[in-house]
């Protein structure tokens, strides 16, 4: 029964997590749209590609013992092509200085992950040891995943805009976080309950925020819209003055 509740849950917790990674989805479609990246940042989707190679390398049978992580493989295997689609993109349709930002960013990443992933191979050769010092690793880059859409949530107060922190991104990472979490309490997994444990109250923070700015953004996108329609007639007018003058000219 334990087993059995436990695949459940984990199954359910594949199905939020693979809509949060597929949430960004919208966010690049529009960046593809307006070829241009604006104010978002690529931190969160960089941080986000570490969690997903350390969880992965974690739940391998070469970390953990055989097949007994295989819910955190798939996941993660599907979340580092999510990321690193989302991370060519944005290299793609951002600014020259913004490729510097990403480079910077991604450096990091591959070093932490290659030295962990030697580490546990050259320096422990026994399961329990490798999955405390990967699992310890992983933990920590999680809670700071969970706490990079921070950065977006300073700049959700200072606009009081809504429109850089997507509706879908806030809801399932909170959703996933719960899941994965029940999954660690079923499993006796530290390494998975503690950073969702951090992952559920900052998704609540970012739901919240998001039903307090939402009606303004809404507001704002509007006024916005207005403005380029009025703009347009404008530019129509004109252009009818100026045929007219024309036409006036040649009589």
């Amino acid at each position: 029964m334990g087993d059995t509740l436990r695949l459940a849950v984990g199954v359910m917790g594949n199905a939020a997590a693979l809509l949060l990674f597929s949430a960004p989805i919208l966010t690049f479609c529009r960046v593809i749209r307006k070829k241009s990246t604006e104010e978002f940042s690529c931190v969160p989707y960089t941080i986000a590609l570490l969690n997903c190679l350390l969880y992965t390398w974690y739940g391998l049978p070469v970390i953990s013992c055989r097949w007994e992580k295989f819910p955190v493989v798939t996941i993660n295997g599907l979340g580092i092509l999510f990321e690193l689609s989302f991370i060519l993109i944005y290299l793609w349709f951002t600014s020259a200085k913004g490729k510097k930002k990403v480079a910077i960013t991604m450096i990091p990443v591959i070093l932490v992950f290659c030295i962990t992933a030697a580490i546990s191979l050259l320096s422990f050769h026994d399961h329990h040891h490798r999955k405390i010092f990967v699992g310890s690793v992983a933990l920590v880059t999680s809670v700071v995943m969970y706490g990079s859409p921070l950065v977006v949530v300073k700049q959700v107060i200072k606009t009081k805009s809504v429109e850089y922190m997507p509706f879908n991104l806030s809801f399932f990472s909170f959703v996933s976080s719960s899941l994965w979490m029940v999954y660690g309490l079923l499993s006796h997994d530290l390494f998975l309950m503690l950073p969702n444990l951090v992952g559920i109250p900052l998704g609540i923070l970012q739901l919240v925020l998001y039903c307090k700015y939402r009606k303004r953004g809404i507001k704002e996108e509007s006024h916005k819209w207005d403005l380029e329609i009025r703009n347009e007639e404008k530019s129509k007018q004109l252009q009818l003055v100026i045929n007219d003058s024309n036409i006036n000219d040649k009589s």
